[in-house]
């Protein structure tokens, strides 16, 4: 029983909202101290484990990179190349950002992200497109709404386009967790299995994205019938 104190250790760090890594580094050390492991096995893991993953904390340099745009006007520019095509509309703008996400997350190119892509860059243009479509500025309900419709097509994209390549983490670890139960897989059957569902999930994006333009154009007809009672 012992053993679960670094359980123990974890929900008290988080309920007094202490430092994420320190709370589950000390978790860590503890647990693997009082299961008997000696004290340099135990820097040596940690130290292997941070040379083969050191490459995740490179997305760090993308943040400000990504504030220096946003600072110098990317959203701005965005928003006033979008000005000039009529013919755009958020859900249009949407659908080509979830169809590029997707096959970009199945050939393992790292391209789109929230912070990256999202809040700099597809968002502006989308909100854009809705307002020069509309003749008229989004409210804050509508701004919001189309805030979440963008985000959550990055997330179909990067979601089900990612188990499309073979060699990709959510294969491997669904390999790995299948091969732990006793269930021999090869990667190559996970990622044509997932095929389907990537091209599924674009086609559902697409509808979501024109029932989203559909919603805000009806909200703009009952806006204007609105005025057109009062006055």
């Amino acid at each position: 029983m012992i053993k679960l104190i670094g359980i123990l250790i974890i929900v008290l760090g988080f309920t007094f909202r202490l430092d994420t890594i320190a709370v589950v580094l000390v978790a860590g050390v503890t647990t693997c101290l009082v299961s008997g492991v000696d004290f340099m096995t135990i820097l040596s893991t940690l130290g292997e484990a941070f040379v083969k993953t050191r490459y995740m904390t490179l997305f760090l340099l993308t943040l400000p990179v990504i504030g220096i745009l946003e600072r110098n006007g990317l959203k701005e520019r965005g928003a006033h190349f979008i000005k000039g095509m009529n013919s755009l509309t958020s859900g249009r703008i949407l659908s080509f950002y979830m169809l590029i996400r997707t096959l970009a997350a199945a050939l393992s190119v790292r391209l789109g992200g929230h912070v990256q892509f999202i809040r700099p860059l597809i968002h502006p243009m989308a909100q854009s497109a809705s307002e020069n479509k509309l003749s008229r500025n989004l409210s804050e309900k509508e701004n919001d709404k189309l805030k979440g419709v963008a985000c959550a097509v990055e997330n179909y994209g990067n979601f089900f386009g990612q188990n499309v390549f073979v060699a990709s983490g959510g294969v491997l670890l669904i390999v790995g967790t299948l091969q732990e139960l006793g269930i021999i897989v090869e990667p190559y059957s996970v990622s044509k299995a997932a095929i389907p569902m990537a091209f599924i999930s674009v086609i559902l994006s697409f509808v979501q994205n024109y029932w989203t333009d559909m919603t805000l154009s009806k909200a703009h007809v009952d806006t204007q019938l609105e005025k057109e009672v009062k006055e």
